[in-house]
């Protein structure tokens, strides 16, 4: 049986070889993502070979670009590491010389300006607290809160409740989007946006068989999270971030509640953010771990991915194919449980998606092997995964990088295929391809949907229920 949900993995020095990359896509691996935050020198041979792997085992292979966005680092220590006391003063200026065991570079002078004694500024990813008690022009005298504390080099920096505006693409951001364009990236992810600006930005960017991810990692893209999910194409919850801003006990129940919403409004959702991290060390995973995975697949989220486990782990493979396993499980029993898991969707009075919305009804009947989708941008196949039909959903598009965008969505088995001239065309491509599609059986019955006329896009308005062999 094959699993629904998918699977991102994160590009790295662990899986670069052919051979892993190669065993990773055999395990479950449906997309690879490139984390621009980290040096991607030599990225283009390794897209290289995922094209050559997509080729030789026939599946459809997303690859994602994740932006770094404004993201906030301290400068460099000597050594690239000291080790801090509890209690003990530190400071954070503007001074860009070499830091030590009392100061460190805080290049944003700005934020700096605007920090007031109690603040509490958080480094590497929130593991460290340190709290302002003084401050004198463009530095802030603080004290180490906690045990065991070494500051690295270009770790990141959070400041709690602080408003920092933050609603236009970086200039790396723009020079990356331009890489990723060369590339052939099918997805955009957007890092700490707080509104819809930096998605209507991207946009005009970005060509059109393109998606948009939009990460959710604080407070403001929250509290706009309706407009977020309108204008993008898919929500990935970056729980590490999310975690630090808004507090580790709150993060479950805003995951649930971006699944559901997402749901409503048909948009793909993926679950980030140590999924397995253990598995960075150890070659087993936690059942923690395991439970936290098989929670998001209940919880229906699309994909879930593997970030350290996959690009510096140990036991990358493991890693997937624990995933994989999980994902299976959990999968079977919500099968067999069905009426506890339908999800609802919001219509809003869309004719296109009250017809897609008529054929997961017909879907539920057990004859229905499949659902066969032409679609030309993408947003047919989209809708159908959206609506978590029983039977299998095969999307057919002219487009290879729609049918590699598409690929990333729960349920869809992506086909790149020639466009359908008209009606009998359209049959005759449908008839091609079921005989190639090994669960289907003469005289079991295959939806098909379209729009007509050929060729133009959104313009789902057509289902066909196909008895084969006739």
């Amino acid at each position: 049986m094959e699993k629904k949900a998918k699977i991102i993995a994160t590009l790295g020095p662990a899986i670069h070889s052919n051979t892993k990359l190669k065993q990773l896509v055999n395990l479950g691996v449906d997309a690879f993502r490139i984390n621009f935050s980290h040096n991607t020198q030599g990225i283009n041979k390794i897209v290289s070979k995922i094209r050559k792997i997509e080729k030789s085992t026939n599946k459809k292979l997303a690859l994602i670009a994740d932006l770094q966005g404004v993201k906030l680092r301290v400068g460099k220590v000597k050594g690239d590491n000291q080790k801090l006391k509890y209690n003990q003063k530190f400071t954070f200026d503007t001074n860009k010389n070499i830091g030590d065991r009392s100061r460190i570079n805080f290049p944003y002078p700005k934020i700096l300006n605007k920090l007031k004694k109690g603040n509490k500024i958080l480094i590497d990813d929130g593991k460290f607290t340190f709290v302002v008690t003084d401050k004198k022009g463009f530095a802030v005298t603080t004290v180490c809160k906690s045990q065991n504390c070494y500051i690295k080099s270009n770790k990141s920096i959070h400041i709690p409740n602080f408003d920092i505006a933050f609603n236009k693409l970086t200039f790396k951001d723009k020079k990356d989007i331009k890489t990723a364009i060369k590339l052939g990236c099918n997805w955009i992810a957007l890092s700490y946006l707080q509104n819809e600006k930096l998605i209507l930005e991207t946009r005009k960017l970005i060509k059109k068989d393109m998606g948009i991810i939009s990460k959710i990692e604080n407070k403001h893209a929250l509290k706009n999270i309706v407009k977020i999910i309108k204008a993008t194409d898919s929500i990935m919850i970056a729980r590490g971030d999310l975690a630090i801003d808004i507090g580790h006990s709150e993060v479950p129940k805003v995951q649930l509640s971006l699944i559901k919403k997402c749901s409503q409004f048909s948009k793909s959702v993926i679950v980030a953010t140590q999924m397995l991290e253990s598995m960075i060390e150890n070659n087993t995973a936690t059942r923690a771990e395991i439970n936290d995975i098989a929670t998001a697949i209940f919880q229906g989220a699309d994909t879930v991915m593997l970030s350290a486990e996959a690009a510096i782990g140990k036991f990358p493979t493991q890693a997937v194919s624990t995933m994989t396993q999980t994902i299976l499980s959990t999968e079977k029993y919500k099968r067999q449980h069905i009426e506890d898991f339908k999800n609802s969707i919001i219509s809003n009075k869309d004719p296109v998606k009250s017809i897609l919305l008529s054929v997961k009804d017909i879907a539920y009947n057990t004859n229905v092997k499949a659902i066969i989708v032409f679609s030309n941008s993408g947003k047919s196949a989209k809708l159908v995964s959206a609506m978590r039909p029983a039977a299998k959903i095969v999307t057919i598009s002219p487009n290879i990088n729609v049918s590699r965008q598409v690929s990333l969505l729960w349920g869809v088995q992506s086909i790149n295929s020639r466009d359908a001239s008209g009606w009998k065309d359209m049959m005759s491509i449908s008839k091609e391809i079921i005989k190639k599609l090994k669960f289907i059986k003469k005289n079991d019955f295959v939806i098909i949907t379209a729009g007509l006329p050929f060729g133009k896009a959104g313009m789902t308005n057509m289902v066909r229920l196909y008895k084969v062999g006739t």
